[in-house]
This record gives structure tokens, sequence and C-alpha cells, in this order.
């Protein structure tokens, strides 16, 4: 059901992976945790856990498993010991004592500079998984039958997406979804913004593929 290689998973290891409708478009990120043998925990967004848990369900027709619902807590670990997560350098751990030693302004600021998508932001339902990267992390293009396989293996075997996430250095902090404008045409948008500690503004944004990586944009209606 999910599009990486769970299965070869060993017990303890965990992957990103993408729950998605049969035309590729992203329903859940996951973060599939191998607790035992036939015991997998799969992470996403609190809005999200009762999609996943629907989808699944309607989807598992003769297959014998156990699917049900479970609430934890987790936190972010840097350089340290946990769950593989999407997020460079970082770990996740569950149900912990641990105390936060990164605000969230610090935390987002990290996940921009990195590159790495999020829920509501950078994918929803009009995104195609290649066109945030996702198709690096969290697919398999060798295991088998999912929903959403086909467009996904067209896209990465046939051709390339139209557009593309770039970090960008902003002069102020737009707001979502702000388009943004090379040699006058609209050529993508803003889709997260945080000011660093130093006063300075990092992005994240799509912007179509013919594009230069050094070209100089500008956002609709402001100075940037």
């Amino acid at each position: 059901m999910v599009s990486n290689d769970v299965e070869a998973l060993q017990v303890g290891d965990a992957c990103p992976a993408l729950l998605l409708t049969a035309k590729a478009r992203v329903i859940a990120p996951l973060v599939v945790w191998r607790r035992a043998d036939e015991d997998f925990l799969l992470l996403t967004e609190p809005e999200l856990g009762d999609a996943v848990a629907t989808q699944l369900t309607r989807m598992r027709l003769r297959a014998r498993c156990e699917i049900a619902p479970e609430s934890h807590s987790s936190v972010l670990v840097f350089g340290g010991e946990g769950i593989a997560t999407d997020f460079p350098g970082a770990a996740e751990q569950l149900d912990t004592d641990l105390a936060p030693t990164l605000d969230a302004d610090e935390l987002e600021v990290r996940r921009i500079e990195a590159g790495v998508p999020r829920w509501g932001r950078e994918i929803d339902d009009r995104i195609l998984p290649a066109e945030a990267g996702l198709d690096a992390t969290h697919v398999d293009f060798g295991k088998g039958c999912y929903p959403g396989q086909e467009p996904i293996a067209r896209l990465h075997y046939r051709g390339h997406p139209n557009r593309g996430l770039r970090v960008l250095e902003l002069d102020d902090v737009p707001a979502y979804d702000t388009e943004l404008v090379h040699a006058g045409k609209p050529v993508g948008r803003v889709t997260s913004a945080a000011r660093r500690a130093d006063g300075s503004v990092v992005a994240l944004a799509y912007v179509r593929a013919e594009v230069p990586e050094d070209a100089r944009l500008e956002l609709a209606h402001a100075a940037a």
C-alpha cells in the first residue's frame, strides 16, 4: 500500500514512505518503523492519523492483519539515536521526557535550510512526489505494486517534473503561496519562510524547472 519497501526493513529500522491516491497525489507522508517481525508502526502528522487508518482498513481486503490507531508524543534529536527520519542529521524518539532545547522558530529555520518538505506547506494534494524530491527518499522503484506507482514510475523513467522545490534567500517573510516572478512571468510560489537569528530570511518554494538556479526572482507585489 505504501511507496517504499517496508518488508526489507530489519527489526528496529525505519524508512520514509508515502500513502498515495491512484493518481499519485499524497494522502499522507509516513515514517514506517518495524518494531517486530509482524509489527509496523506508521508515524504521520496528528491530523492525518484517521485518514491513514481509514485508507489502510478500506484497502485491507483479505489480508490477515490488524490496523489500530496509536497516539504518541515525539521529539527530534539531532546527532542522537532513535527512529530514522527524513530530516538530515535527526532521529525521532517517542514518549520520552526530554525537554526541548530548540524553539519552534529555530527548528523551522533548520527544516527550511535542509529543504525538508512539510505536510500542509510543501506537501498537499496539489503536488506530485517528484516535485518535492520525495521520489529520492520515500519511493522504492523496485518494489511491487502500490496505489500511485504507475504515474510515479512514468514520470521517473520517461520525463521530469515541471517544477521543483528550492531554497531561497528573501528580504522579508511573505505569506504562504505568494507568487514568484521571473522576467515578468509567474514561475512559482513560496511555501515556507522563516527569519534567522541574524535577521535574514530563508524560504522554500516551488520554482519551474527552466528557471536557472542562480536566477534573481521577485515576489508578486513586493520587492525581493
